[in-house]
C-alpha cells in the first residue's frame, strides 16, 4: 500500500517533475554550448634520464640506476612548473602572459612509477595549448641543463594540435543535470505532500482519526438538482 502511495503522489504531480527536469537539462546544454568556452588541451611525454650513445661501450642501466631516475622524475615535475621555466617559456615563444597565467594553465604528472612525464597545457586556443606544451617540454631541456649541468630531459612524444575540446564535454553535462533534476523533482514532490495537511479523501480521514468512515456527504451542484 504504501509503494501505491508513493506512485499515487507522484502521478499527481508529474508535471512538475516533468517541468523541472527538463528545464534543468535545457539550462545546461545553453550553458554547455552557448556560455563556457570551450578549453583545448595538449599533452607531451619527456623521459628522465640520460641520453645514451649508440656507440658508447657504457654497460646497460642498473636497477638502482632505474630507482634513482624514478625519484628524480618528481623532482623535474616540480621544476616544470617553477616560475624559471615559465619564464623561459615566455621570452622563447614572445607571448604577452604573466607567469602566474601559464603556472595556471599547466600541469605535471609522473606516469606511475615510471620514468616518464606528462606536460599538459589547457588553453582557449588549440594551438596556443600545442605550442606552449611543446616549449615547456624544451625549457625544462634547458632550465635543468643550466642547473644541473647534465642533460636529464628527453622529450618523446611532441604535443599535437587538439582537434576536439576536452572541456566542457555537453552531452554528460545535460545528462548529469537530466538526473539531478529528476531527483530533486522527486523530493520537492514529496516535500510538498508532507507540508500539505488538508483532508482530501475518505482515506484521509482513516488514517488521521483511525478509524473507520461510514458515510460521505456528496457535494450537490446547481447541475445536479
Amino acid at each position: 500500500m504504501e509503494l501505491k502511495e508513493y506512485l499515487d503522489i507522484l502521478k499527481k504531480r508529474w508535471l512538475l517533475i516533468v517541468v523541472i527536469t527538463l528545464t534543468a537539462s535545457l539550462l545546461s546544454g545553453i550553458v554547455s554550448y552557448f556560455i563556457i568556452k570551450p578549453t583545448y588541451k595538449a599533452d607531451i611525454s619527456v623521459i628522465i634520464g640520460k641520453q645514451e650513445n649508440a656507440n658508447s661501450q657504457t654497460p646497460a642501466m642498473s636497477y638502482n640506476d632505474v630507482m634513482m631516475y624514478q625519484k628524480l622524475v618528481k623532482t623535474y615535475s616540480e621544476l616544470a612548473k617553477s616560475r624559471t621555466v615559465a619564464e623561459h617559456a615566455i621570452k622563447s615563444l614572445g607571448l604577452d602572459m604573466k607567469v602566474s597565467d601559464i603556472q595556471e594553465m599547466l600541469s605535471v604528472a609522473p606516469k606511475g612509477d615510471t620514468e616518464f612525464l606528462t606536460i599538459t597545457v589547457k588553453s582557449k586556443e588549440p594551438k596556443q595549448a600545442m605550442d606552449l606544451a611543446n616549449q615547456i617540454a624544451k625549457s625544462l631541456k634547458e632550465v635543468s641543463l643550466d642547473v644541473k649541468k647534465v642533460d636529464n630531459v628527453q622529450i618523446l612524444d611532441p604535443a599535437e594540435l587538439p582537434v576536439s575540446p576536452d572541456s566542457p564535454k555537453p552531452l554528460l553535462n545535460i545528462a548529469v543535470a537530466f538526473f539531478l533534476g529528476l531527483m530533486v523533482s522527486v523530493g520537492v514532490v514529496f516535500l510538498l505532500e508532507y507540508l500539505d495537511n488538508t483532508v482530501k479523501s475518505a482515506s484521509d480521514v482513516e488514517k488521521i482519526l483511525d478509524i473507520p468512515v461510514i458515510g460521505i456527504i456528496p457535494v450537490i451542484t446547481e447541475t445536479d438538482r
